[in-house]
């Protein structure tokens, strides 16, 4: 065998063992493979907002052959049986058989996280997939302002206490649902001379939301979008 015939048989063998460790770390396409999460967008550009740019929340696809009530099982675990709100999600699994309120709610607080924080950097390319158009321009607004005054804030995400579905329905094709969220927040704006003027660098603030995600249940886009945002004040 010639020195070429060996060079050409080595980088054979290490092509083939390559590829069956690649096969064996990433798997193999079965065509049921669950889509990336994706995520939403806000109503009010007075409100916060949070990370994978996206858009909405993707939700786990189903083979569509278990039993009606075994799709509701993990609604009635979430919600009490006969209540209005299991009711308004029964209703939204039926729009929408992939829909899980667990993995719904999952979403929701990675991409609440998401737009906060893209807000607070002035991310406007995370902001516009993530937002209804009439949400992100309430916000590019926003940042737009802080912009020409030369202001910039300088945010923490600590994390999430409590996010609950407070309402759930389908106007049409169009499924809504509306969580109240109370996460905790260091955040502080500074002026071009970077003197504090809003907030603070070092307390952790309760922050208290009211967010609505939507999407077509035709579309064969996956995501939801945040279409409202507004503050609760106690």
């Amino acid at each position: 065998m010639s020195s070429n015939d060996f060079i050409t048989l080595f980088f054979l063998v290490a092509a083939v063992l390559i590829f069956f460790q690649l096969r064996s770390v990433l798997g193999r396409r079965t065509g049921n493979e669950k889509p990336p999460r994706d995520l939403y967008t806000p109503r009010d550009a007075a409100g916060q907002e949070p990370a994978d740019a996206g858009k909405v929340v993707t939700l786990p696809r189903r083979d569509g052959n278990g039993e009606e009530e075994d799709r509701f099982a993990a609604i009635d675990a979430f919600a009490p049986a006969g209540t209005p709100l299991n009711e308004a999600l029964r209703a939204m699994n039926k729009a929408d058989p992939s829909f899980t309120p667990k993995e719904f709610l999952n979403g929701a607080k990675m991409a609440y996280e998401m737009i906060v924080m893209a807000f607070a950097d002035g991310d406007r390319k995370t902001l516009k997939n993530l937002l209804s158009p009439e949400v992100y321009d309430g916000f590019d607004a926003a940042i737009a302002d802080r912009e020409a005054k030369g202001e910039k804030v300088k945010s923490t995400f600590v994390g999430i206490d409590k996010a609950e579905i407070t309402n759930a329905e389908v106007k049409g094709s169009e499924a809504q649902m509306t969580l109240r969220i109370s996460s905790q927040l260091i955040s502080a704006t500074y002026d071009k001379d970077e003197k504090l003027i809003d907030g603070n660098a070092e307390d952790v603030a309760e922050v208290n939301d009211i967010w609505t995600f939507a999407r077509d249940t035709r579309s064969r886009d996956p995501n939801w979008k945040l279409v409202a945002t507004e503050s609760e004040h106690e």
